[in-house]
């Protein structure tokens, strides 16, 4: 049986490019030795370093290596909470970002050390950024202390792109501090760090094609950030231990080998995945985020009274793998966050299914989908009539 992938949001095939350069990378030395051996190490580290911002436009003194996206995540949010000068004392986080933000949030509000302040959601699937504005409006820094506000650019399971300039002058201009969360953009679609002007900003190298257990967070100059872990000078002694070279290696690869013009190509196989489902006459189809901006690979539906977990096991069976969301929520029974920010009723939320495309997909497996689709979804309304 042919199997297609089409999961590339819960993580993505490594190119072969990336995987020879993770193999080149086995035998490379201690980068912080000042031997040839280390040294060799450390020109191969910067050279990853420099991949990285220059994918992402930022500077490379800024790119700090990670264990992934969740670890940059805690190291932005953490450091800053955890600062000795003007720690974070409020954490604004919208309704539709990642687990990973929102619990390490809940856990530096239960520690004592910052309060967190859940910001609304539109039904389109973008932040309220009206409601932020109001907010911060009333905002009293002397009073309140420094705060964070922290956005997604794009949201992992309906792909919709969030609009991050509409409240940076206000974060601004009250002294606050802005982290962005653009592990489901990159590779996706064109990210500026330095255009989003960002404090900081982190991604994930296997959402791009990379290897899984390495990511990197971007920083402005100047924004100090208290070390989650203590250890020597690594990465300008901002994250101690010595460095993963084979993961760093391959995540330089997949930031140089990225092709943005090949991913928004994929909005028309999107866009054919949509049609396609148009003619099922599915009652209640719902396309979530379908009328704002998202990404090209993206597409998250709901089928009210065919189950997320019947889809997902029929299609398998077909050959097809897909996810009924976020793949960090597997074997979760509550409904998306997600999905329920955005009005989702139960039923919605209870049969959506995420398709996410990627360099490798072709017409041949969205036809696929469509039918096996399809006939998984005559057979579930036969079972309802029977």
């Amino acid at each position: 049986m042919t199997r297609y992938y089409l999961d590339h949001n819960a993580t993505t095939p490594l190119k072969p490019e990336v995987r020879a350069a993770m193999i080149a990378a086995m035998d490379a030395g201690n980068p912080s030795s000042v031997h040839t051996e280390g040294r060799k190490a450390k020109a191969l580290l910067e050279e990853a370093r420099s991949d990285v911002a220059k994918l992402v436009d930022a500077p490379a003194t800024g790119v700090i290596f990670t264990g992934g996206g969740t670890e940059a995540i805690n190291m932005a949010l953490w450091g800053m909470v955890r600062r000795l000068k003007n720690p974070v004392k409020n954490i604004f986080v919208s309704g539709i970002e990642h687990d990973a933000t929102i619990n390490c949030a809940r856990a530096i509000e239960e520690s004592g050390r910052a309060n967190l302040k859940l910001t609304q959601v539109l039904p389109g699937g973008g932040y309220d950024a009206g409601w932020l504005k109001q907010q911060l409006a009333d905002y009293d820094a002397e009073k309140d202390g420094a705060f964070l506000v922290c956005l997604m650019l794009a949201n992992n399971e309906t792909g919709v792109v969030q609009d991050i300039a509409a409240v940076r002058n206000e974060i601004f201009a009250k002294g606050g501090f802005l982290f962005v969360d653009a592990a489901q953009a990159v590779g996706k679609i064109k990210v500026s760090f330095n255009d989003l002007q960002a404090d900081l900003m982190s991604i994930a190298a296997h959402k791009f094609n990379g290897p899984k257990g390495v990511g990197a967070l971007v920083t402005k100059p100047g924004i100090p950030l208290e070390p989650l872990m203590q250890g020597g000078g690594q990465e300008m002694s901002r994250r101690a231990g010595t460095e993963n070279m084979v993961a760093i290696a391959g995540l330089g690869a997949a930031a140089e080998a990225t092709d943005l013009d090949h991913m928004a190509g994929l909005a028309a196989l999107r866009d054919r995945l949509e049609a396609g489902l148009s003619k099922n006459n599915v009652a209640g189809l719902k396309i979530w985020g379908g009328e704002s901006e998202r990404l090209p690979n993206t597409l998250c539906f709901s089928a009210p009274g065919f189950s997320s977990e019947t889809q997902v096991m029929a299609l398998d069976l077909a050959g097809i793998a897909v996810s009924s969301g976020s793949a960090c929520s597997s074997g979760k029974v509550k409904p998306s966050h997600v999905l329920t920010a955005m009005g989702a009723n139960e039923e919605e939320a209870a049969s959506t299914l995420r398709v996410s495309l990627g360099w490798d997909t072709t017409e041949e497996a969205v036809d696929a989908f469509l039918e096996k689709w399809s006939v998984a979804y005559a057979r579930a309304v036969r079972g309802r009539a029977a």
